[in-house]
Parts: C-alpha cells; structure tokens; sequence
C-alpha cells in the first residue's frame, strides 16, 4: 500500500491508528473542508450517482423490510430544502421532527441542514410533557410529525405542525432534485436532546457541520466501520447512539447502515441481521440482553464479523452469551451525548486485545486519567473519577473507572452509583453483574436504599420468571455473597415485572433512588 495515498479508512490496525490518526487526516475523508462543509452533502448527495445503491435499511416491527438509496434521500432532501425555503424558513431556524426511520425522517434530517435550518430529532414515544419541554427550548419553526402524533404536537401552542404523510412527499416533488448548500462547517446543524425524565429536561447539545468530522474517530475506532460493510444499529435515530454513530457515521464513508422502525423486538432484529447479512452491528447493551433473553438467537445464522455497544456496560452472562452467539467479542465504546466517544476498543483491529467488559483504550488524540479526590492518577485496581483533558485542564466525567496493569479502562458506575453503608464502599454495577449471573435472574439493578442504622443499605429490584418467595431472596443474597464479599449484597430484594429505563434504553436508577427516598420520607412523618 501507497502509504502516502492510503486514507484512515485503508488501516484497520491499532497500530496504525495511533501511527496515523490525526485530525488532517479526517479532513482528507470528506469533500467540504474546515471553512466550507455540509452533513447533507457529505453523508447523501455525494454519494447519490445514479446508481440506486442502498444507504438505509428499514427492519420493521411488523416484519416489512423497506430499503431507501441514496438517490432515493438525496432527491427528497433536496425537494424538502427548497420546499423549506418557500415556507420562509430561514438560516439557524430549528425544524423539528418526531418520526421513525422512513423516507420522511431522512428527507426532513438532511434537507433541513442543507439550507441552514437546524434539525431537531425527537424522540418518538415522548408523551405530552416531554415534548412540550422540548419544543418550548428549542422553538422549531416547523413540527413535522406522523397522522397519530399529530393531535398531541397540535396541543402545543406557538408551533406549526406539518404531517408527513404522501400528501406532503407529493407536495415537494414540484421542487428541483438538485439543491445547492448553504453552509459553513462552524454553523449549527442539530440540537440533541439526551434522554432524560419530564421533570428535568437536560439541555440541548448543539452540534456544527464539523461535528461530523470529530466524530469519525469514533466510527472508525468505536464501531469499527469501513467501507464494504454491511452495517445496522437499532438505537433510535433521536438519540446520539442512534443519529450519529447509526446513521450519519456510516452513510459519510457510503456504507449502507440499517436500523429498526417500531416497538423493539430482539427476535425481529435477529432475523434482519441474518437476512441483510450484516457484518458490523453497534447496539445499546440492553439490545443484546433482550436478544439473550429471546432465548431464539440459534433459531438463525449470522455473518457477524464486529460488534459493538454503548450506554452502559454488560453483564458477564450477556457477553459469553455474544461470544457463543456472534463468535466475536464485544467491543465497548464510551461517551456522552456531551463530551463524544473518547474510549474504544477498536473492533477489526487483529492486534488489540479486547479484553471482556473493559471500556477499552483512548480514541487517537483523547486523554483520560482515573483520579482520587484529590485530582491524583490512581494505582491499577482503585477506583476513581474518570476525568478527560479538555480545554487545557481537566473535566470529571462524572463516571467512576479504574484502570488494570495494562492501561484498560473499566467503569464502575455514575458517580452517584456508589453506595456507602455502614463504612463500606460498594459498587452498585459489580452487585448488579454479579446477580445477573444467577440463571434465574432476568434483569437487575441495585441501588442505595434509606436505613436509619446503616445510612444506606444495598438494595436489588429483581426481574424473574420465577416464584416470588423468602427462600429465593435468600438464595440470591447468599450467591452475591459468596462471590464478592460478606458485606457486599443486597440487604433488601424486591421482585419486579419490569424496570424503569430511560428513553435510550438504560436501566434508571434515579427513578429508583427517588421512589426509596419518598417511602423513608412518609416513614419519618
């Protein structure tokens, strides 16, 4: 190989990426350059040549496949930003839309940031407050939803509400197929709101046309994408995980990416995987816990050669099970819809070890330190706060990690997931994955309950297929204990039929932490 031709997307080594990575050689990857860029041009229009080759697979809950081409997105999106443009939308005016993956969705995602105009991806199943917070943040010019959220969006004062329906794609087509962007890299391109509950509503993260250029280090080294992949992530499109590492990360290389519209089904996304023969997935844990709880991944063949996940670490059950199932290792990825991915495990690359639920190594150009309170890097096997220099100083995190002998990151849960009680220092995760061991433990999550004596006490919500009973509670308190410590188990146990997850996915344990809180209050009155 031509070493003074080869692009970061030619090397798959780890090797080469601490060799080559640089942020010079991101830019060589895309056309626009730092004064001049646009998402829509970079991830769509160059890559629509007439050919009819397939950029988005839709796996639907209902079982439909539906396969949208570039050409297919680059003319919608086009129409749309000239249709945009009639409708008096100016430059940095949001346009927010709450729709599935379908041809509307990606029409209104690249066609809006073609002119200018800001996309706001929200979330589909958010219920009457959840969305009226976000709109009332971001003020959309336009809401563009489906015909059965159209009532709810109409609730909200302030907001014109458009319904993507074949009325509207009929509306467009008057306009050219061609448009011209008009975009410099430093403008804004999307707001993105992470998942958080009614009551608190986190801030919008705003994202540049550059955005898509720091966030190659990420596809590259997180997910592991090249060109020639077959490739699917089934987090929604209105989250972080979902837009930029599903979607926009894949389609600016001219991968073909593929996601999943509906309410989630393990079963249904194992039969996409193994009909569209994809051979690099990036998930959220929870998405393989569901499909090893399925209990019919052998009922299908896969052609699997990456993996990937984020959100919050997996349970050691889970990640044999995807080393039985996918013959591959699972490759976590860390981040913040905040701060990006900054800790990889570099799938593809044959001289890494992945090391099994290890957050990995540093993407190329990241630096991170586990410290102790008093900003001291921490011995190998001590838990700290995960801290990233940024800015020239360094910025919590807000994780607890420890690092071993060899420069592995492992996280060992949010900050306010450490629970204290009678002296001892605990870690809700390791509970967690220790229990989740148990084969009839479905799901769990631990958290620090209220006790007058103890200050706080380990507490476990239990989702099982198995009879509630006192014998059982014991059973799981002595299989913790004896394989952590003697103090380190659940105290309490409550048997759940589900647990409170946010709308990414992620187990909620603050939900938990408030309702424990509320009882011990009304207890003291």
């Amino acid at each position: 190989m031509d070493r003074l031709m080869a692009k970061l997307t030619d090397y798959t080594r780890y090797a080469d990426a601490q060799a080559h990575a640089s942020g010079d050689a991101l830019w060589a990857l895309f056309d626009g350059d730092r004064d001049a860029l646009n998402i829509a041009n970079e991830c769509i229009t160059r890559h629509a040549d007439g050919s009819g080759r397939a950029a988005v697979r839709i796996a639907h809950a209902d079982g439909r496949d539906e396969i949208l081409s570039f050409d297919q997105i680059a003319a919608g999106a086009a129409q749309f930003a000239h249709w945009l443009d009639a409708n008096d939308v100016q430059p940095s005016d949001r346009i927010a839309f709450m729709l599935e993956p379908s041809l509307p969705f990606y029409v209104c995602l690249f066609g809006a940031m073609q002119t200018g105009a800001i996309s706001v991806p929200l979330f589909t199943l958010f219920g009457p407050d959840a969305l009226r917070l976000r709109v009332d943040d971001c003020k959309p010019k336009i809401l563009i939803t489906n015909a059965e959220k159209a009532e709810l969006a109409r609730q909200i004062d302030g907001v014109r509400v458009v319904v993507a329906d074949d009325g509207l794609l009929d509306e467009i087509m008057k306009y050219p197929a061609t448009y011209a962007p008009k975009t410099k890299a430093s403008d804004m391109a999307v707001f993105q709101y992470t998942s958080g509950t009614t009551r608190e509503l986190p801030e919008a993260v705003k994202h540049t046309h550059r955005t898509l250029v720091t966030l190659m280090f990420a596809a590259l080294y997180g997910t592991g994408i090249r060109p020639g992949d077959a490739f699917f992530c089934p987090s929604s499109p209105a989250w972080g995980h979902g837009l930029w590492h599903g979607t926009l990360a894949p389609l600016a290389m001219g991968v073909t990416t593929g996601t999943f519209a509906g309410r989630f089904d393990a079963t249904r996304l194992m039969k996409a995987l193994q009909d569209h023969k994809i051979t690099n997935m990036s998930a959220a844990a929870t998405h393989y816990r569901m499909m090893k709880n399925s209990g019919t991944a052998g009922d299908f063949g896969f052609a699997i050669q990456k993996l990937s996940y984020t959100g919050e670490p997996i349970d050691p059950a889970t990640l044999d099970f995807i080393e039985e199932t996918f013959h591959v290792p699972a490759c976590s990825m860390y981040g913040t819809t905040e701060i990006g991915v900054v800790l990889v495990n570099f799938p593809g690359a044959d001289d890494y070890a992945v090391k099994p639920g290890s957050l990995g190594k540093a993407v190329p150009g990241q630096k991170l330190e586990v410290q102790d309170a008093e900003g001291h890097p921490c011995a190998p096997g001590v838990i700290g706060e995960l801290m990233l220099w940024r800015r020239e100083r360094w910025e919590t995190t807000k994780d607890l990690a420890k690092i071993d002998e060899d420069g592995y990151f492992y996280h060992c849960g949010r900050a306010d997931d450490v629970i204290i009680s009678a002296g001892w220092t605990m870690s809700a995760v390791e509970i967690e994955n220790t229990m989740l061991k148990h084969a009839d433990v479905k799901e769990c999550a631990v958290i620090g309950a209220p006790d007058s004596t103890r200050g706080l006490v380990v507490k476990a919500f239990v989702v099982t297929d198995r009879a509630a009973s006192d014998e059982f509670i014991k059973e799981l308190q002595t299989f913790t204990r004896e394989k952590l410590a003697q103090h380190e188990f659940p105290r309490l146990v409550e048997f759940v039929e589900e647990l409170p997850k946010t709308p990414a996915g992620k187990v909620h344990r603050k939900i938990l932490r408030d309702r424990e809180a509320a009882k011990a209050a009304e207890l003291t009155h």
